[in-house]
């Protein structure tokens, strides 16, 4: 038998499948203290909470039977990761829980934009009989536009079709088939910006979907464009929308998330073009107890030792073959999101390949470690050391991993090839015994770089001078350079520098460096 302690307020229902297990015991005792919860831990083979209950590090040391935690949700705030994952204990959370219910908000907020209704309500429980005030727009025959078309982005779509909207969809993992399939026409953001009457937001918040529509995406949508956001802050800049919102450039916005939650101060809540929730996308009844469903789903096949997919840190290894991987975990990664941010087009390919020692042993958690490092580019926290692979699969990415005894000159190499539908590119690295991790080659480049901080990857022309240029342009705009690398093929024709700043390149200067007549691409990269 195996005990399950319930710390935390869930669905009956969603549990009913622990409840009726017949090799498990469930106790629910929500509300224990934390001196309480230490007390008892060691009792149990698993724990499942929601946000009240911290798992701290204490317990998880205190929990000597621990075999999972259960997450009832999304965030996993309250449970200490790093002392979970080093006490070989996975914490299983429910991200598909909430799909249909935030899809769902989504289009009753695109609906309350189209036809004011928040407003209109407002107005009339005041006792003002107003009709004129509040004329809107019908969705039939518009154009929305969906940015991130994972789960939540793809329902959205299809309620939209149903309404007779034409839908363009960018996300960077979508193929052309698929979009065929469902109805919608690909295109990229500024496709959308560019084009859309309505548009919804449904990506990860990461380093590039950050203020993905600021100023000048807004600058360059229709006028009267309405705009939607359910995913997360920070996706739009407030400050942006409401300055587009004032001069009339967009006609309304609905918004469920906000850059800092609480919104404090906000002038966008003031604006009578503004409808805004606190934060309801999952806020059903369906889909709090779905998520209790996903989560005692997952624990039930880590307590029966068979595989599971929504683990949000790295299961266990046997010791022996961690010993020697481990080394190589941070550089794979770091050789994954590489390629990941010079890679262009809808990815249709991963390609890993052990050169050397390592292929000797079981790579296979490296291997999730580099597609892990390859996805979080686009997919931000969201994937995980134990979803990559399900991640892939869901968005038809054929994983390959090869290997050979053969080093080419080094003890062990890792090389990574993303296959798109626009082109093929490939990162290779090492470690390199009192230097550390390094990046040896690019795509047929041989390089010698550190795969960490802020990077400038260039390609050029090898011309007398670049370089020279180069370095000018950054030293007047006070961009210091920390190290140079240069590779090329042959004298006078293609040719590649790598260079490591210390600070981010704002857009204008990438811009600035691109115009020089030799530089054929200039890309911006942070590991």
């Amino acid at each position: 038998m195996y005990k399950v302690l319930i710390s935390d307020p869930l669905s009956e229902f969603g549990i009913q499948k622990l409840l009726d297990a017949p090799d498990v015991e469930v106790v629910q005792n929500p509300g224990l203290s934390p001196s309480d919860l230490l007390a008892v831990i060691g009792e149990y083979d698993a724990l499942l909470v929601r946000s009240q209950t911290q798992v701290t590090a204490e317990v998880l040391a205190a929990g000597k039977k621990l075999k999972a935690i259960g997450r009832a949700g999304v965030g996993v705030d309250n449970i200490d990761i790093n002392a979970a994952t080093q006490a070989g204990v996975p914490v299983i959370n429910a991200p598909d829980g909430n799909t249909m219910s935030t899809a769902e908000h989504t289009f009753a907020m695109l609906m309350a934009v189209s036809r004011n209704i928040p407003q209109a309500y407002k107005k009339l429980v005041d006792g003002k009989w107003d009709r004129k005030s509040f004329q809107g727009v019908e969705l039939n025959n518009k154009v929305l536009g969906i940015i991130g078309m994972g789960r939540i982005g793809s329902e959205v779509a299809k309620r939209a079709k149903a309404f007779n909207m034409k839908v363009i969809g960018y996300d960077p993992f979508m193929t052309e088939e698929r979009a065929e399939k469902m109805g919608v026409t690909m295109g990229t953001v500024d496709d959308i910006v560019c084009q859309a009457d309505f548009i919804t937001v449904h990506t990860p918040l990461t380093k590039e979907t950050r203020y993905l529509l600021s100023t000048r995406e807004f600058a360059k949508m229709k006028d009267g464009v309405r705009v939607i956001n359910c995913a997360r802050g920070g996706i739009i800049e407030e400050k942006a929308l409401y300055e587009a919102i004032l001069s009339g450039k967009v006609a309304g916005a609905a918004l469920d998330v906000f850059e800092q939650e609480p919104p404090t101060d906000n002038p966008l809540i003031g604006l009578p073009q503004v409808v805004v929730t606190p934060h309801l996308g999952a806020s059903t009844i369906e889909a709090q107890e779905n998520v209790a469903i996903d989560v005692s789903e997952e624990i039930l096949k880590v307590l029966r030792g068979e595989s599971f997919k929504n683990a949000v840190n790295l299961p266990s290894i046997p010791p022996h073959v961690l010993e020697r991987v481990q080394p190589y975990f941070t550089l794979g990664e770091q050789l994954g999101n590489f390629i990941a941010q010079v890679t262009v087009g809808s990815l249709q390919e991963v390609t890993v390949t052990y050169s050397g020692e390592l292929a000797d042993f079981d790579t296979a958690p490296l291997t999730r470690t580099i597609l892990k490092g390859v996805l979080s580019f686009r997919l931000g926290e969201e994937v995980n050391y134990v979803n990559a692979p399900h991640l892939a699969k869901t968005r038809d990415i054929n994983v390959l991993e090869q290997k050979t005894s053969l080093g080419k000159g080094f003890t062990n190499l890792i090389s990574v090839t993303l296959k798109t539908n626009q082109q093929t590119r490939g990162v290779a690295g090492t470690l390199l015994n009192g230097y550390g991790a390094r990046i040896v080659k690019i795509d047929d480049y041989a390089i010698d770089v550190a795969p960490n901080g802020y990077l400038l990857y260039v390609h050029h022309n090898d011309r007398p001078g670049v370089i020279g240029r180069v370095g000018t342009i950054l030293g007047t705009n006070d961009v210091n350079i920390a190290t140079m690398q240069v590779g090329r093929r042959d004298l006078g024709g293609d040719a590649i520098m790598m260079l490591t700043v210390d600070k981010p390149v704002s857009a204008e200067l990438l811009d600035t460096l691109g115009e020089l007549s030799e530089i054929k691409s200039v890309t911006q990269i942070e590991l």
